[in-house]
This record gives structure tokens, C-alpha cells and sequence, in this order.
């Protein structure tokens, strides 16, 4: 079987990359492991960058039919007594133009639609229950039971997750990060007023609560690891007790997780691969980078790949730049903007997951001092958003740090839009290939 672009692992971001091809003109063949839905916990929230590329790509509207728009993501620290002791906000609003929220959305039917999308192009076909089991430089070799189905592409893109067939094709090796913290995830229903993002925390606890359609809420509720084991030793209600000790408003919404079972444990751990091109071969979401769940980026950064890569691909493609050594300018956009949010999302597990009253003053005063001052606020709306990077400089550390007084203007909407990636910084090559 020949196609010209073959994608393993049928992910959000497998299917953006092939829908993004496809829309193209491209021949794609994708193959996913799995038949039905994922049992494991996948990322729900979606960055403006994100919604920005599925507007592009046709199918933003309908994606924003089945999601929760989040505009604020409020930030509570209560005192020993469970009491709000400070209350800020992280408001999208606050980004210039359009893409100016973010949206929760159900995994397993945001890939239905980006996989609907693709399935009717006739230049895209879709293998389910038959993963990748071999890569060479010509052909991938895929298997169902004893079946077995060779395809041969000029490009072999992988897409598969942690435990990538390609990344492995590709010789390189990732070293992992652990962390001193696990999760516990869970969805259940929601007051219908709740409708924006929560965060609570005190010294040493944390709780996260996005809303999703349908009155429900999807949680996050940080644990010291090893304790998941001693926590479903006690009956459920201690878990409820857990969420309504820090939120009371989920009180007669979360006693309907009736059983330890439906409650997800989360093992957060962060890599960077070393390079994400080898030959005609290209690695992206998870298998090029695994971020701390904390910021709920890896899916978006999935997303954000596949959009370069996709758009890089069918330009060499269309305009006879076919050389496989083109593709280095998906890393060259990619791997410093992967690289920053990777940090971000370890600064940010850093400053929940100690638990000691100084960690908690300084996060509590770092947060005040964002929400008080224009240009932190800002920057920090950006750089989570994934429309612009705009890096924090000393000057910014010493006003969160509270040894420079808080600066006061409001930014321009003009110098606003100037922070935003154009489409000259997210596809380069354009301009030398005269394209």
C-alpha cells in the first residue's frame, strides 16, 4: 500500500496533522491502536492558539457547539481554617482580538470531529485496532492479530504518545522528570452557574475545577505519592470530604462518584526529545514532549505541532520542495516554543506541589502582584494562550517579587497585537520558497 504521508497514533494530534494534509490535497494513511475510547484521562482544555488552527482548519464553530467557553480562571488560597484568605484571577480577556478564551471540551468527542472531518476526504484512510509495530526508511509495518499491512510513504510522521514506535525508529532516547506530587482526576456534575475555571489551594492541598458542557466539572486534586493506595483503603466519602473541605460549592455534586474506580490516578512526569526530525521521519505531541499536567498544555502543544508540521509538509509537497531536510524547519518553530512552555509548566508545578507556608506566601504574592500589574498579567494570558511568547525580563521578577512597585498603564491594544505570533513566525519557510 503507498501514500505520501503515513501518520502512527490517531491522538488529537494525529488526526489534526492528517486533517491539516488532507484539506491539502494530501494522501494520508494513519493508524491507531485502539478501537473505541481511551480509558486513560486526556487533556480537555483548549487554548485559544488551539481553537485559532481548527478555525483555519473548518471545524472550530462545531467544536465550540459541544464545549464550555472559560474566560477567567479564578484563583483561591484559603487560610489553616479553609477560609479565602486571597482571590485573583487569570483573564483571557485580556489578550486582544478574537482568540480571547479558552474552552473545556470532551476528549473522546473532540476527536470524533476532527476524525469525522478527515474520514471525508477520500485522500485519507484511517486503520483502527492496527498500531505501528516496525518503521524502516521506505515502509511501516502494521498488525491486527496475524495481519499484517505494509504501507510505503515518502514521510512517516509519529504521533503515538509516550511510548513511540517512531521516536524509538529514530534512535533517540528521552529522559523523564519526575515529580513529588501524583493526581487524582475525575468528572461529575456541576452547579449550571459554575462556569469558569477554578483553582483552591492552601500550603499544602490543591484542587482544580474546569467546567465542561452538560453541567459537569472535570477535577484535579493533588496527593503525595503512594497515598492513592492508602486513600482507597477508606470509604468514598473521604474523598468526597477531600473536595468539599476546599469547595463547598461541589457539595452534592461530587457524592455522585460512588466508587474508587471512577476516580483516575495521574503519575505527572515531563521529557524533552533531543531533536524531533531524523531523515523523512518527524515526532510530535507526546512523543516529542510530555509536559506537567498542571497547565493542561499537552494536548494544545499536540495541536500547535501538528499545524506546523502539517502546513511545512504540504508545502514541500505542493511546490517539489520534497527533500526530507526541509522538514528541520518544524523544529526550527517548533522546539524553542515547546522548550519555554515546558518550563512555564514546571514553574508552575513547582509553586503548588511544596507543601510549606513559604511556598504558599510567595505563589500567593506572585499571583497578586500578576493580577495588579498589566503587563505581568499580560504576558502570563500570552504565553499560557499559545497565540505569543512574550518572556518575562528582570524587571518583571522584581516587580512580582515586591521590590519594584507595580506598573499601573494599560497596555495598548496595538502593542498587544504586535505580541502575537503572525503567520511569518509560525511558517517561515514561506517567504524563502516565494510561497
Amino acid at each position: 500500500m503507498r501514500t505520501e504521508v503515513f501518520i502512527s497514533g490517531g491522538g488529537v494530534g494525529g488526526l489534526t496533522l492528517a486533517l491539516k494534509l488532507v484539506n491539502r490535497g494530501i494522501d494520508v494513511i494513519l493508524a491507531e491502536k485502539l478501537t473505541g475510547e481511551t480509558p486513560v484521562y486526556k487533556g480537555e482544555l483548549l487554548q485559544p492558539k488551539s481553537m485559532q488552527i481548527f478555525d483555519r482548519l473548518g471545524i472550530g464553530e462545531e467544536i465550540r457547539s459541544h464545549a464550555n467557553s472559560i474566560r477567567i480562571l479564578d484563583l483561591l488560597e484559603l487560610s489553616d481554617s479553609l477560609q479565602v484568605e486571597k482571590r485573583s484571577y487569570m483573564d483571557y480577556s485580556i489578550l486582544p482580538g478574537r482568540y480571547n478564551s479558552a474552552y473545556m471540551v470532551r476528549h473522546e468527542k473532540l476527536k470524533s470531529i476532527i476524525r469525522e472531518a478527515a474520514m471525508a476526504h477520500p485522500n485519507f484512510r484511517y486503520f483502527s485496532g492496527m498500531p505501528c509495530k516496525e518503521l524502516t526508511e521506505t515502509k511501516a509495518v502494521l498488525q491486527r492479530g496475524k495481519e499484517k499491512l505494509t504501507v510505503e510513504a515518502d514521510y512517516f510522521f509519529g504521533a503515538e504518545g509516550r511510548a513511540s514506535v517512531t521516536r524509538k525508529a529514530m534512535g533517540i532516547t528521552v529522559k523523564p522528570t519526575e515529580y513529588n506530587h501524583h493526581f487524582l482526576t475525575v468528572t461529575f456534575p456541576r452547579r449550571p452557574d459554575f462556569t469558569e475555571g477554578r483553582i483552591i489551594s492552601t500550603y499544602n492541598r490543591f484542587l482544580g475545577l474546569f467546567p465542561l458542557p452538560g453541567n459537569e466539572v472535570r477535577s484535579v486534586y493533588l496527593i503525595s505519592p503512594g497515598a492513592y493506595k492508602e486513600l482507597k483503603e477508606q470509604p468514598v466519602q473521604y474523598f468526597h470530604k477531600m473536595y468539599t473541605d476546599l469547595a463547598p460549592s461541589v457539595d452534592g455534586y461530587v457524592q455522585h462518584i460512588t466508587d474508587w474506580k471512577k476516580i483516575q490516578l495521574m503519575i505527572p512526569i515531563s521529557y524533552h526529545s533531543p531533536k524531533y526530525i531524523a531523515g523523512n521521519k518527524a515526532i510530535l505531541g507526546d512523543a516529542a514532549h510530555a509536559v506537567h499536567p498542571m497547565a493542561g498544555e499537552g494536548m494544545n502543544m499536540a495541536i500547535q505541532d501538528a499545524d506546523i508540521l502539517g502546513e511545512l509538509t504540504a508545502d514541500m509537497l505542493e511546490s517539489g520542495e520534497k527533500d526530507p531536510v526541509n522538514l528541520q524547519w518544524y523544529e526550527r518553530v517548533r522546539y524553542g516554543r515547546a522548550s519555554y512552555t515546558l518550563r512555564l509548566s514546571h514553574l508552575s508545578a513547582l509553586a503548588y506541589s511544596f507543601p510549606y507556608r513559604p511556598v504558599s506566601y510567595i505563589r500567593r504574592r506572585t499571583f497578586e502582584r500578576m493580577e495588579e500589574d498589566q503587563i505581568l498579567h499580560f504576558k502570563q494570558m500570552l504565553n499560557t494562550s499559545g497565540m505569543g511568547i512574550w518572556k518575562e525580563n528582570t524587571r518583571d521578577r522584581l516587580v512580582q517579587s515586591g521590590l519594584l512597585p507595580r506598573r499601573r498603564p494599560t497596555l495598548p491594544e496595538e502593542l498587544k497585537k504586535q505580541k502575537l505570533f503572525r503567520k511569518a513566525d509560525d511558517y517561515p519557510w514561506k517567504a524563502e520558497w516565494n510561497l
